[in-house]
Parts: structure tokens; sequence; C-alpha cells
């Protein structure tokens, strides 16, 4: 009796330990830095309502301090800075040139990749199932998805001259021109792939597509490109050129059609990584994951205005259509 008696005692000193705990858990404020390599697109507020949907408001228990490096990848170490300045709980980035700033800058304070390609082979993590280190969170790597960019250019005009616009300052883009070329190559066909390091580039990218006649330009993801997508499709029409983006935010923003990973999920996803972390998870030990979200979203209102049908199957099969 006494025995049980003692083991009832514990138990209750342990639950009186941890009460105020919870409480301070409760009351306190948390402070997430966000930096993203390109800019402040629609995908991005996904986060704060992943966390608002786990108990955190901002305003009540969450601060967050966002940084945008609007495609100039070399901003990226400066903003770092500023946000260490706020000594925040964790920090949760998109794209790899602002994830190789943080690497550089912390390696205490937590991180959460989000849209990042493969963090493996950009030496961030050891390993997906065993990051190690301070950084966890989301792997955007496909090898599959730019052979699938390929194939939607050729079902959408099959006689087409397919090119490709790259970034080279984004890592992974060379390894998707790769993977188109190659997908080209197999069928018999030559792909040319032009380069834009700049905004000023850009323009440049697409005179040099009209001389190598390109009717279709497969438009790589990087953060430049993201937060040009309105000038990329502009651009396109005024080539005369059926364009192909990543995410939807391209095919909203005029592109002809979108295919890839939905980054919105991949936000809301980050904040179940952070949760984690503020509940004590180390980040080193929390496996990254893949999630394969791809959709395909097209832009009729763009085919209109290129004169271009789009086959039914691909509109049938499209998760967002754009009249």
């Amino acid at each position: 009796m006494g025995c049980y008696q003692r083991r009832r005692f514990v138990v209750a000193a342990g639950a009186l330990f941890c009460a105020p705990l919870a409480l301070a858990q409760a009351a306190r404020i948390w402070r997430v830095g966000l930096i993203n390599s390109g800019g402040h697109l629609a995908y991005v507020d996904e986060f704060p309502k992943g966390m608002r949907e786990l108990g955190y408001e901002v305003g009540k228990n969450l601060v967050i301090e966002s940084r945008f490096a609007d495609g100039r990848f070399d901003r990226c170490p400066a903003l770092v800075a500023e946000l260490l300045i706020k000594k925040p709980d964790v920090i949760v980035v998109g794209g790899t040139p602002a994830v190789e700033a943080v690497k550089r800058a912390t390696s205490t304070v937590p991180v959460v990749m989000t849209t990042v390609g493969n963090p493996v082979a950009s030496g961030f993590v050891a390993s997906l199932a065993r990051p190690g280190g301070n950084i966890t969170g989301l792997s955007l790597d496909n090898a599959d998805v730019a052979a699938k960019w390929f194939e939607l250019a050729r079902s959408v005009a099959p006689k087409a001259r397919i090119g490709v616009i790259a970034n080279p300052n984004q890592r992974t883009n060379p390894g998707y021109a790769r993977s188109i070329q190659d997908a080209a190559q197999s069928v018999g066909v030559k792909v040319p792939v032009v380069t834009a390091r700049t905004d000023n580039e850009i323009d440049d990218a697409f005179e040099a597509l009209a001389r190598e006649r390109v009717t279709t330009v497969i438009v790589l993801p990087n953060g430049l490109f993201n937060v040009n997508v309105e000038r990329i499709a502009g651009l396109a029409l005024k080539h005369r050129m059926a364009s192909i983006g990543t995410t939807r935010s391209y095919a909203e923003g005029g592109v002809l059609l979108s295919y890839g990973q939905d980054y919105g999920a991949f936000m809301r996803k980050a904040a179940v990584y952070v949760d984690k972390i503020f509940k004590g998870a180390k980040p080193g030990e929390l496996p990254i994951e893949q999630p394969l979200i791809l959709e395909l979203t097209v832009n009729l209102a763009t085919a209109k205005k290129l004169g271009l049908a789009i086959p039914k199957e691909i509109v049938a099969r499209a998760d967002t259509v754009i009249e």
C-alpha cells in the first residue's frame, strides 16, 4: 500500500512541475524569421494560415519577421543578418540561394526549408532521413518533372520548336535544363537553352529564343523569374510563344500553363515543422519530406490571345482552368 501511495505522489509531483512549464509555453510569444529568394507571392501567405491552424496567431503568440530578395540573390546574406538580429526561434527559408545564406550565417538557429531543390546534393543536409545540424524541412526535388514539362510542351503544340529559359545562378536550373535536353534527345529533338541572371537579361533571353525560332518556351523555376511572371508572360505573347511555367502563379500571371509543385501546400507543411520545433524537436532529427503535390493550371485567356487551341484532354485533367 505504501508503495502504491509513493507512486501516486511521484505522478502528482510531476504534474505540478509540468503545469508551470505548460503555462509558460502557452504564454510565450514565438518569433519566426521568414526569408525567400523570390518575392512575396500569394503562396507565402499560406504559412501564417498553417500556423493559425496549429494554434499560433500573429499579434498574439506569434511574430513573423519577413524578408524577400525579389530574385536578387546577392541580397540574401544581408537579409539573413537582419533576421538574426531579431533573435528568431526558427527561420523558414524558401529558395536555394536563401538557404545557402542562412547556412553560412548560423549553425544554431533551427531552419525549416520550403521551396528548395535537392538539399543533399546542395550540401545543406547529410541525408533526407536524418539531416543532422540545424536544418530540416521539405524538398522540391523531383527528377522526373523536367521531362514532364517537355512532354507537356509537345502535347500543347506537337510541331513546336521548344526552348528553355534558365537562371544559372539558381543551383537547380542547370540540372533541369539537362533533363529537358535529354528527354528531347530521346525523340530526336534539340532544345536550345538561354539564360538570364538579372531582370534586364530576361528581355535579351527572349530575343535569343526568337532568333532560334522558338515557338514554345519552358520557364525554369527560380526566384528571379517568380517575381517577373507578368513580364515573362508579356514577352512570350510579344514573340508569339506558348509559355510553360512551373507553379500556379505563372499561369495566374498570364503564362499559358503551369505544371509543378503546390508551393502553398509546402508553406502549410512548413508550419507543422515549426510547431514540432517549438515543442522541443531537434531539426537535425526531423526527416526531410518530399511531397509530390503536382498541379496543372491552364490559362485559356492566354491561349485565345495566341490563337492556340489547348487539347481537350489537357484542359480536362487541369486542376485549375483560368477563363
